[in-house]
């Protein structure tokens, strides 16, 4: 017997043990559950983590070379399965290198006072609130570059997360201020050149490299951050404004299109729309629906009384 079936082998019976011994005490069953709940939502923290970085991939790879190591065990595809037992043996190991930095960054918020933002505790204002006036400081910022004819290109993450992009740029993790915003872009500073990162309702990064568009039938006037913005709405859902430094003119990307030449109010309702609305927007449609069924019912009501009341007269 290889040492996988082994090891196989020995979990099913350490389980078997493990509820013979919760049967013979109904008292440890109450502690299994725990146990298990606790478990459960570690590795969910964790694999929520892991999946905002890059070795989501790996991991995923390693958990289908486990699946393939138990079906050569019990097909007895021996040459493979041993190949695969000895590649799983040192699979620990590897682990721990490739989730390094993860596993240094959850133990230095269970070090610090992070442990409660770290288990989604202690929220102080609704999401939906703080990404309206963090895209209030987006549009002001985005207006005081195109008045002072400073070119500028800010990115806002939506669903698919951009840490691949941040990483080519500088960590900056700080609030969403307009002050901060037009300071990065200021010319001749050392992080006025590359794109800004906006995620999660921080400025995430500066200074990062986009992948430009290579379409031949975008406007051979355009500049590299139309190019970089329509690059980085086709290969994700985020939203890239632009400003141009020639024109002062700012523009959007949204889905590969570029929509140019937009003054303040347009560009604010397009966020708003896009980033808010959509995002927000079902719990507040199914609440208008209740409201509205509500008033229907309460109108309906009052039509039945003045009815009877007008045959009563009659």
């Amino acid at each position: 017997m290889d040492v996988f079936s082994l090891n196989i082998n020995r979990f099913w019976t350490s389980i078997t043990e493990y509820v013979v011994d919760i049967s013979n005490n109904p008292f440890k069953l109450i502690i299994f559950i725990l146990d298990i709940l606790i478990v459960g939502y570690i590795a969910y923290k964790f694999i929520k983590s892991a999946r905002s970085s890059r070795v989501w991939q790996l991991l995923k790879g390693i958990v289908l070379i486990v699946f393939v190591t138990i079906l050569s065990g019990i097909f007895e595809f021996r040459i493979l399965n041993w190949f695969l037992t000895i590649f799983t043996t040192y699979g620990v190991i590897a682990l721990m290198v490739i989730f390094q930095p993860e596993l240094r960054r959850m133990l230095e918020q269970l070090g610090t006072n992070k442990f409660t933002k770290f288990f989604g505790i202690g929220l102080e204002k609704s999401l939906e609130t703080k990404t309206k006036e963090d895209i209030y400081k987006v549009v002001i910022a985005a207006k005081e570059l195109s008045n002072n004819k400073v070119g500028g290109l800010i990115v806002l993450e939506r669903d698919i997360q951009l840490n691949d992009i941040m990483d080519t740029g500088v960590k900056i993790d700080a609030e969403v201020s307009p002050q901060l915003l037009v300071n990065l872009f200021e010319p001749k500073t050392p992080l006025h050149d590359g794109a800004v990162i906006i995620s999660k309702n921080k400025i995430a990064a500066a200074a990062c490299i986009l992948p430009l568009s290579d379409d031949n039938h975008i406007s051979k006037g355009l500049g590299t951050r139309h190019r970089a913005a329509i690059g980085i709405s086709r290969e994700t859902d985020a939203i890239a404004i632009v400003i141009s430094e020639e024109t002062s003119k700012i523009s959007i990307a949204k889905d590969g299109n570029l929509i140019v030449d937009l003054k303040e109010e347009a560009l604010k309702n397009i966020l708003i729309k896009n980033l808010v609305t959509k995002k927000f927007g079902n719990e507040q449609s199914k609440k208008n629906r209740t409201k509205k069924v509500k008033i229907k019912k309460s109108e309906n009501k009052e039509t039945e009384d003045n009815k009877k009341e007008t045959t009563n007269k009659e």
